[in-house]
């Protein structure tokens, strides 16, 4: 049946204090928020335009309004590429069949959602190894956190974070920052430290240096992991994948995408964009496939939506059907 309406709203969240990784900083976060109605229920999808993959707000919004008259997210998945935009109609048809059917978003996708709190990275911004580590101390109740690199003085990062915080476990993202002469040297500061991943070491394009090198820690890709039909490339090049929503172009394939990277052999993370509430909810339904979480995008706004995710302690608790699902 043709959707009553499809409309969108763009919404800006402070960030606390400043996000840094290596293209840059932020202090505010811009989200673009899908809704879609039958006429008596409606369905609400968030996603995160991202410049480094060439979208803009006016650019998504643009894209989700000329889906009008679209009826289901079977359509959608041939109408858009994967992206932002379908992310945020993905996530809502999702929340609409739910609202309409009365039946949560696990049980309509037959996954397994865990009732307990889970385990999420907690992000330290790119700064200097000092400041770095008096972040790490601060964050003394998060047991898992998650670096942000930037090539030059990563190595100092790396050891002054595990001084800092002996007892934490640690994965780390360059967000494509190091050069082929950094990867040798940096992955064996990596391997001392006690990191458990590092993310995207190289740019996406250089993928294929990471052929013959030795990988003293594991690799994560995620600048060159956007869907399932980049995994067979992938393989022997990363150890692991992280799945984000908004790269995915949502739920649906991102489900179907830590189906085949398990079958494949990756291990996985699960990521998010600097985003609220709205955004970790489908996410979280990818858990039970996660060898790590990284969730932790409300944490680092000085606001979130209401309803909002609970966090406690570095765990993520479910969403509640009032929020999405």
């Amino acid at each position: 049946m043709p959707l009553a309406q499809v409309s969108t709203l763009a919404e800006t969240f402070p960030v606390a204090g400043t996000f840094t990784i290596s293209r840059g900083s932020r202090t505010t976060a811009t989200v673009v928020v899908a809704t879609v109605s039958d006429g008596r229920h409606q369905g609400r999808g968030e996603c995160v335009p991202y410049p480094r993959y060439g979208e803009t707000v006016e650019s998504v919004r643009a894209a989700i309004q000329s889906t009008r008259g679209v009826s289901d997210r079977q359509a959608l998945q041939t109408l858009l590429p994967a992206g932002a935009a379908r992310n945020a109609l993905d996530c809502a048809f999702w929340d609409l069949e739910a609202k309409r059917t009365g039946i949560s978003v696990a049980t309509l996708a037959s996954v397994s959602l865990a009732t307990a709190p889970q385990l999420t990275c907690y992000t330290l911004s790119l700064a200097s190894p000092q400041v770095m580590a008096d972040a790490a101390k601060a964050a003394s109740d998060k047991p898992l956190l998650k670096l942000k690199l930037g090539g030059s003085g990563d190595a100092e990062r790396l050891r002054a974070v595990r001084q800092a915080r002996p007892d934490a476990r640690l994965v780390a993202d360059a967000n494509e920052a190091w050069t082929l002469a950094d990867l040798t040297p940096l992955l064996a500061v990596a391997a001392e430290t006690r990191i458990e991943l590092i993310e995207q070491p190289l740019p996406a394009g250089e993928d294929e240096a990471l052929r013959g090198t030795p990988h003293l820690v594991p690799l994560c890709a995620d600048e060159s992991a956007h869907t399932s039909a980049d995994l067979a490339r992938l393989a022997g090049l990363y150890d692991a994948v992280n799945i984000k929503l908004d790269k995915a172009g949502g739920l649906t394939e991102a489900l179907a995408m830590a189906r085949a990277a398990k079958a494949q052999h990756f291990r996985i993370m699960v990521g998010c964009m600097l985003s609220t509430s709205l955004a970790m909810a489908p996410a979280l339904l990818l858990s039970g496939y996660a060898d790590w979480l990284d969730l932790d995008g409300p944490l680092l706004l000085a606001t979130d939506r209401e309803p909002r995710i609970i966090y406690d302690a570095g765990h993520i608790r479910p969403a509640s059907p009032d929020l999405w699902g």
